[in-house]
């Protein structure tokens, strides 16, 4: 665990000094060691275990009582700066149980809850579950921690760093490192280690802290530095409101000066950092004032005139910009480098020479040499002995069953294995080798039978399941050797997953193999004249071993036969390995350490290997250690992991030793912290024999095999190091030992000397290999005979890797053999000790900032270890969002942890991340226990975990998304410029030669013989008496038959029984409700009404099966629409009344209802006959999506255009036939079902949308069957058919339905044309003879129904792309197709006769020029003429009947539409010969967000979290006190909903740019759609505020 030092004073006066430590009694000192232990387990808390070590250490530290404490820490100072010193009298040997306290275990856990302790306990909102109750906290912001007082113990004290060898040091071999280590540790006051505390032996201590201001609004995002009494805070401003829609105020952060304090310099390394809040205040923490009002404006304007003067001179300029000062092209913030972050300072490190590989004279010319040396000369020596999972010995091998074995499987391989009578296996073959980890005795006999025979084995792990993670990329790796046979145990094979067959199952992705049984009755004894080939080592491949990236793609690292050996050499050397030594060993066999010390090196000089199987360690972690004492093994190789858990499991074991240890060999000692595994495991072992300096560190990787071991004892090395680094330091790949900030730092041990025989350097990361500076972190290159040669059939990579040339600052190459890179970080310290602080593979860059994985790892275990998460099941790594790496942890949850504690922890786990590495950490996120991935020995498999994440596939119980605080490098809100008039925009727009955007439907022209009645009612009159039978109206139900039909007579006299039932109760004007089915009672009522003279208002029926949703909005269009009579069948009438009724509305309010099922046939005495045209003629109700009920006014004058315009658009005559898909309710639905019929004489043929819920294919045979020309739909229509028939085209086929007759079907809508729905709609049914030409769009608001219209004649609709940034700024910009951002647009169909559009500026009211964004307006004899509201709050929405323009065309009455589009002339001609114009709607302007100053459509961020995972399956987005909400639709199990938090998250943030703050989790059909296929927003928004929607899952990312 990496250590993260911090010191109070009592933690200081306690620590024994060293001289105390030697007298401690072993009791004492075990019982302090249990201490230690409790404590990281938590089993004590921190204060009790400070009493319990005091009373422990009292007798024995008689000085410190009474003493003024001032005086204490001043002598312990100087004692502690002495004892660094070179040359000093302390500590000349190396002490046995010396451990400075900067090196204590527990510190870690410490330092975290120092850092945790820095925040005030904050309330942030829990995610809620299901059933849980949504609390509506209000979002506050939080005010940054009171720091206007020395936050810590005055007596605190800041620590000098060194890096704490135990011994002077002398005679140095690098004089460079010498150099700045010793600056350091001489403390002189221009250290380069940015300290601000200097202290000399019987100095003064100066400390100075810069006040670094950081306000946040959420919880101060860096830790504070530790700010001294009289560092006053000057805080003028409150911290923003996020709640309010506040105007952005300046904000003045100052910081007090302190410039230097008693001359010492002050390089205070502070960051910039820049907190955008929701409503765009920016708050920075840095010296200089920020002024945030924005920018002088005066230099602008001149600047635009001067372009203007310019554009005069060369008219052929691009168009000019728009009149807002923010660039065209949204930059994404850059993060600028911190001025005053650290930088190397040292010299140019020159490589490290291992000592030379010493020459044994007998030594074997090959590996296999040495095996038959020892299986003919010592065949009864015990080679391997294997263990049950009880721990007894089941079998020991010996070197001459092993030479033996070995030889008769290599016998068989090349000559008992056949395919067509062809050998199968020729040498240099690759043979896989899948052995279970509890046999090693089997694998040994394999690998070394492989060799003899010259084939190259291959070890990989057991697939268990055919889901394996990374078994695919295994599989890959065995295609690409060319692998076809595997060999396993007897066992292994019958446990492989089967095929039907009875085979071994083909793994996904891997070759075919053939499966052979090593076991002793499938392999042949060689005939007396066989013998093996044993050679010399040579170049070619002994083995290759495979490793996983952090990528997860799996390579074959190439090992030759001379390296090989070099390598056992070199260990032999390094370990002083004799002949005969017993070893222990707890690693995986089949590679790595394992492989290299308990398999080759020990068969080179006839050791005794004592194999732990992994299984066996599970069920008994103290295994190894008694297999150490029983067998009185010399050497034992183990990961701190082992180490940890014999810790957790050695209280009852007494009568262990482990003297007979000579080396503890450590293999992932490079691992930041195997430190503390090795420091608490010496603690208690101490006492039963283990001496501290055989613990042997070492740092190894698959590549360069062994880069650097701690040499055993004997051989005279120098003492280990420890080095205390600063992480602010590492982070920018910079060595400070530390000296300022003592919680953030890492304690490293040192991995020992470089192999015999090899070169060691270190080069930067990235880019060019060039060599570190000595205080540089850098990647550790190799060069020597025994590292791997190539990754196998990867040249590209092997070449990067295996032949890397490191070069000097001036560029020549430091040697002329290649160099291999490790993928260790580090450095090399003093005494050619080699540091390692990191691996590749767990670097994650953050804004430039390097930070190590398992570091963070570290640090979340250290919030509460254990109790909530388990300590090997962390994965941290990170994913790329928004162009820089975002920091996400993973991490299982103990079963038993409750949804708050859980919730607790993991915004602990975030603070202390913070305060400890100052990076945010992105996502967090908690699984069920054992769901992550499993590396095959424990641990997880990141890679597969990280793919799992972005997949949405990880399946959490918890998550905490927090991208408010990491992301950092969103583009600048945007700020308009209000100083530009209008005129000078029109003036702009002629100066850049752009034509005002208008645009006009053809001219209505002559009138024909029905076009003189200004009544529509007059219309039907007259087709009744000139072509009584002419068929108007066929209704198909479900089945597709013919349920009801009217021909001119008959709907006129239905209509006349109406209107005798109404003349005698209702009065002339007043108005009547129509609640009927789709159906001909409907337009005959509707007819009936105006033949009376009543005004007419249709209203959807309410749905049975859930009145109390729909029959409140039936009573609402009634009472608002002053209805003094209800017009219905008497079923409905019925149900009106109902007892189920009376639950939702109070029924006895309802006006009179009438049923008109069996009317008397009566006619009515006369007609009645409106006195002017502009009378009202019907009302039209309808929901909008802001989910506002509007009724419209609608006079006859309107009503007959609106005909005549369809009519013409459509070339409508009595012989065509048309059929309509709609709702017949509002709008243009309305309109076609129930007006143009009679107003053109057309026949319609009337589908009910409600029917196709039971018959999908109504409509589409429908309009096959009678070989309709023009079709109408809606959007949910044709939702209903691509989804219900997509897969069923072939059965429709059979059908004889055929779409070839089909012209034009139009979609009405009242929104941006849906292209993805269209397009697939018309990709679907082409199989059915439907032109791809024929779909297109309608569109129409409240103000006119029918404003575009596609119609039969005139150009195709035309797509444009525009670019979606721009968009945001209501700007227009067109791009090509596929270009990145880019949005399709379709136009909405042709403008309809009589029609005139304009695009004016939402704000000044002017016109705008061509493809620029306004608001459409529209001027025509059909438009509405105005609400009708029983509020009468007419004036309020005047305008947006009839309105002016502000200049230009001031005279004529434009209507304003409510939505955002721009007009385009196109290159095509319409019917009148001229170019046509098109118009583009992009959206409602109710519906867009203003977020960060720009305007959002919500379809465009739903169409990308519709994309982002294949479980959603419709999203709805709108605002909350300004955070951005994501409603989404799970289709699929309820453990998916918490994946697709962190998705919606990346998506929005990849393709918006905006920060979602909720993302609630709800089941389908939860999102509420109108009759249209709109999505009502505004209703889930006050479902959310209500708290109605029951989600699954709400997360507030923080």
């Amino acid at each position: 665990m990496a250590e993260r030092t911090s010191s109070g004073l009592l933690t200081m006066m306690l620590e024994p000094t060293p001289a105390v430590a030697m007298t401690l009694p072993a009791e004492v000192r075990e019982k302090l060691a249990e201490l230690e232990l409790e404590l990281s387990e938590g089993d004590i808390t921190q204060k009790g275990y400070e009493k319990k070590r005091g009373k422990l250490l009292a007798p024995y530290i008689p000085q410190i009582q009474g003493v003024d404490p001032s005086l204490q820490i001043d002598n312990r100072i100087q004692a502690s700066s002495q004892a660094v010193l070179p040359g000093s009298k302390h500590n000349k040997s190396r002490a046995a149980n010396t451990r400075d306290e900067r090196f204590r275990s527990d510190l870690h856990t410490e330092a975290v809850q120092a850092a945790l302790a820095k925040y005030k306990e904050r309330k942030m909102p829990m995610p809620s579950k299901r059933r849980s109750v949504l609390v509506q906290s209000s979002v506050e912001a939080c005010t940054p921690p009171d720091t206007s007082s020395a936050s810590e113990d005055e007596g605190s004290l800041r620590r000098q760093g060194r890096l704490a060898t135990s011994t002077p040091y002398q005679g140095h071999s690098h004089p460079a490192v010498e150099h700045w280590f010793n600056r350091v540790i001489q403390g002189s006051s221009t250290s380069s280690s940015a300290s601000s505390t200097s202290s000399h032996p019987g100095g003064r201590i100066v400390t100075n802290t810069s006040a670094h201001a950081a306000l946040n609004a959420n919880a101060a995002a860096t830790a504070l530095a530790d700010l001294m009494a009289h560092t006053q805070l000057d805080n003028h401003s409150a911290p923003p409101d996020v709640t309010g829609l506040s105007e952005r105020s300046s904000v003045h952060a100052e910081r007090s000066q302190v410039a230097s304090v008693r001359g010492v310099s002050r390089n205070y390394n502070h960051q910039t950092s820049v907190m955008e809040t929701a409503d765009g205040c920016e708050w920075r923490s840095e010296g200089s004032l920020t002024l945030i009002d924005g920018v002088p404006v005066n230099s602008r304007v001149s600047n635009k005139i001067q372009q203007l003067l310019n554009t005069l001179k060369r008219p052929k300029r691009p168009p000019l910009r728009e009149f807002f000062v923010d660039d065209f092209e949204e930059l994404l913030d850059v993060q600028q480098p911190d001025p005053n972050q650290p930088k190397p300072e040292g010299q140019q490190m020159s490589p490290l020479e291992g000592e030379s590989l010493g020459v044994v004279t007998n030594w074997p010319p090959s590996l296999p040499a040495a095996l038959q040396r020892w299986g003919t000369t010592q065949p009864k020596s015990p080679c391997l002995t294997a263990l049950d999972n009880a721990g007894k010995p089941v079998y020991t091998l010996t070197y001459g069953k092993l030479w033996t074995r070995s030889q008769k499987l290599a016998y068989t391989l090349l000559n008992k294995l056949s395919s067509r009578n062809e050998p199968l296996l020729m040498p240099g073959d690759r043979v896989a080798l899948v052995f279970p980890n509890n046999d090693p005795v089997m694998f040994m006999v394999a690998f070394y039978g492989c060799l003899l025979a010259e084939l190259v084995p291959v070890p990989i792990e057991v697939p268990l399941t055919r889901k394996d993670a990374g078994s695919q990329q295994i599989g890959f790796l065995l295609g690409s050797c060319g692998v076809t046979l595997a060999l396993t145990t007897d066992a292994c094979q019958k446990g492989l997953p089967k095929a039907q067959t009875g085979e071994v199952a083909t793994f996904k992705g891997w070759p075919r193999l053939l499966w052979f049984v090593t076991d002793g009755k499938h392999v042949v004894k060689p005939p007396k004249d066989w013998h093996p080939p044993v050679r010399e080592a040579s170049n070619d491949i002994a083995y290759i071993e495979y490793k996983t990236s952090k990528e997860g793609s799996t390579m074959g690292i190439t090992v030759s036969h001379s390296a090989m050996l070099a390598h056992c050499h070199s260990l032999t050397q390094a370990c002083g390995y004799t002949e005969a030594e017993t070893i222990t060993n707890v690693l995986d066999f089949k590679r790595e350490a394992g492989l290299w010390h308990g398999v080759l090196t020990s068969v080179m000089n006839r050791m005794h290997v004592i194999s732990i199987p992994y299984s066996l360690m599970k069920v008994n972690p103290l295994s190894w250690i008694q297999k150490v004492h029983t067998y009185k093994a010399r050497v034992a190789v183990v990961k701190s992991r082992d180490m940890h858990w014999s810790l957790l499991a050695q209280r009852d074991q007494r009568d262990i030793s482990l003297g007979s240890l000579r080396m503890l060999v450590v293999a992932d000692g490079a691992n930041p912290w195997s430190i503390s595994s090795c420091d608490a495991f010496l603690n208690v072992f101490q006492a039963r024999g283990l001496r501290p300096e055989v613990i042997c560190p070492c740092a190894s990787s698959s590549e360069a095999m062994t880069v650097a071991i701690r040499r055993p004892p004997e051989m005279g090395v120098p003492p280990p190091g420890k080095a205390v680094l600063s992480m602010g330091g590492l982070s920018h790949g910079v060595i400070r030992v530390d000296t300022e900030e003592k919680l953030s730092v890492l304690t490293v041990q040192d991995v020992g000397q470089a192999m015999p025989g090899a070169m060691v350097c270190v080069v930067r990361v990235e880019g060019t290999p060039y060599l570190c500076q000595t205080d540089e972190v850098g990647e550790i290159c190799v060069s020597s005979g025994s590292t791997g040669v190539a990754y196998y059939g990867l040249p590209g990579m092997t070449k990067n890797v295996f032949e890397t040339v490191p070069v000097t600052s001036s560029g020549i190459p430091i040697s002329d053999r290649p160099f291999t890179r490790t993928s260790l970080l580090g450095f090399v310290g003093p005494d050619s000790l080699v540091f390692i602080v990191g691996k590749m593979d767990g670097l994650m860059v953050v804004s430039g900032r390097r930070h190590n994985a398992d570091d963070v790892v570290a640090t979340a275990l250290a919030v509460e270890p254990m109790k909530f998460v388990y300590r090997g099941r962390i994965a941290v790594f990170s994913v790329s969002v928004l162009h820089d790496e975002r920091i996400v942890v993973v991490a299982e949850q103990r079963p038993d942890a409750s949804e708050e504690d859980s919730f607790q922890w993991m915004s602990r786990v975030l603070q202390a991340i913070d305060s400890i590495h100052q990076v945010g950490v992105y996502c967090l996120a908690l699984v069920p226990a054992n769901t992550l991935p499993k590396a095959p020995l424990g641990g997880i498999h990141i890679s597969e975990t990280k793919q799992r994440f972005l997949e949405g596939a990880l399946h959490p119980c918890n998550v905490l998304m927090c991208p408010h605080t990491c992301v950092t490098n969103l583009p600048k809100p945007r700020q308009k410029q209000p100083e530009v008039g209008p005129a000078s925009m029109i003036v702009g727009n002629l100066v850049a030669g752009k034509r005002i955007a208008q645009a006009c439907g053809r001219d209505v022209g002559q009138l024909e013989d029905n076009d003189q009645f200004l009544y529509i009612q007059d219309v039907l009159q007259w087709r009744a008496q000139a072509t009584p039978d002419h068929p108007l109206f066929l209704v198909l139900n479900a089945k597709g038959t013919v349920a009801s039909t009217a021909s001119c007579l008959q709907l006129h006299k239905r209509a006349e029984r109406v209107a005798a039932a109404l003349m005698g109760r209702l009065n002339t004007g007043d108005h009547v409700a129509l609640v009927y089915p789709p159906g001909i009672d409907l337009i005959a009522t509707f007819y009936g009404c105006l033949y009376a003279g009543c005004v007419p208002v249709t209203v959807r029926p309410p749905h049975p099966q859930n009145l109390a949703t729909t029959l409140p909005t039936v009573k609402m269009i009634v009472e608002v629409s002053k209805s003094v009579c209800i017009l219905t069948t008497q079923a409905i009438m019925k149900l009106l009344k109902s007892k189920e009724a009376a639950a939702a509305v109070d029924v006895k309010s309802w006006p009179m209802v009438l049923d008109t099922d069996d009317l008397p046939r009566k006619k009515s005495p006369q007609m009645y006959k409106p006195p002017t045209p502009e009378m009202l003629a019907y009302l039209d109700f309808s929901v909008s999506t802001t989910g506002i009920l509007a009724g419209v006014k609608m006079s006859h004058a309107a009503t007959s255009a609106l005909c005549r315009s369809i009519k013409l658009q459509c070339e409508l005559y009595p012989s065509r036939q048309i059929a309509i898909c709609l709702d017949p309710y509002c709008g243009l639905g309305f309109a076609l079902w129930c007006l143009c019929s009679v107003y053109a004489g057309h026949q319609s043929i009337l589908v009910p949308p409600l029917e196709l819920e039971s018959n999908a294919s109504l409509w589409l045979a429908a309009v096959s069957q009678y070989k309709v020309r023009v079709t109408f739909c809606s959007y949910s229509v044709m939702e209903m058919c691509t989804k219900g028939l997509g897969s069923q085209t072939e059965a429709l086929r059979l059908r004889n339905v055929n779409l070839s007759c089909v012209r034009t079907c139009m979609v009405v809508a009242e929104e941006r044309p849906r292209i993805a729905l269209t397009q697939s709609f018309s990709k679907i049914f082409k199989d059915l003879g439907l032109s791809p030409r024929a779909v297109s769009t309608t569109f129409g608001c409240r103000v006119n129904v029918a404003i575009c219209l596609q119609g039969t004649a005139g150009p195709d609709p035309t797509t444009v792309y525009v670019d979606m940034r721009a968009l945001r700024h209501d700007r227009v910009r067109l791009v090509e197709r596929g270009s990145p951002h880019s949005l399709p647009l379709m136009e909405s169909g042709k403008i309809l006769p009589g029609v005139k559009v304009i695009i004016a500026n939402t704000e000044t009211k002017g016109p705008l020029g061509d493809s620029h964004l306004g608001e459409v307006w529209v001027s025509s004899p059909h438009n509405a003429t105005g609400y009708y509201t029983v509020y009468g709050e007419e004036a309020l929405h005047a305008d947006h009947f009839n309105t002016k323009l502000s200049f230009g065309d001031t005279q004529t009455v434009w209507a304003r539409t409510g939505y955002l589009g721009f007009l385009r002339r196109t290159e095509l001609t319409d019917a009148s010969g001229e170019r046509h114009d098109a118009l583009y709607v992009v959206g409602s302007l109710d519906e867009t967000l203003e977020l960060r100053g720009m305007r959002y459509h919500p379809i465009d961020i739903e169409t990308s979290v519709i994309r982002s995972h294949k479980s959603i399956a419709e999203c709805a987005v709108f605002t909350w006190t300004n955070l951005l909400v994501v409603v989404v639709e799970l289709e699929g199990s309820e453990q998916e909903a918490l994946d697709l938090v962190a998705l919606v998250t990346n998506v929005v943030l990849e393709e918006h740019y905006l920060i979602v703050g909720v993302v609630v989790v709800v089941d389908p059909g939860v999102i509420p759609i109108n009759s249209r296929g709109e999505k009502q927003r505004m209703h889930l928004r006050d479902g959310f505020l209500a708290d109605q929607l029951d989600p699954i899952y709400v997360a507030y990312n923080m």
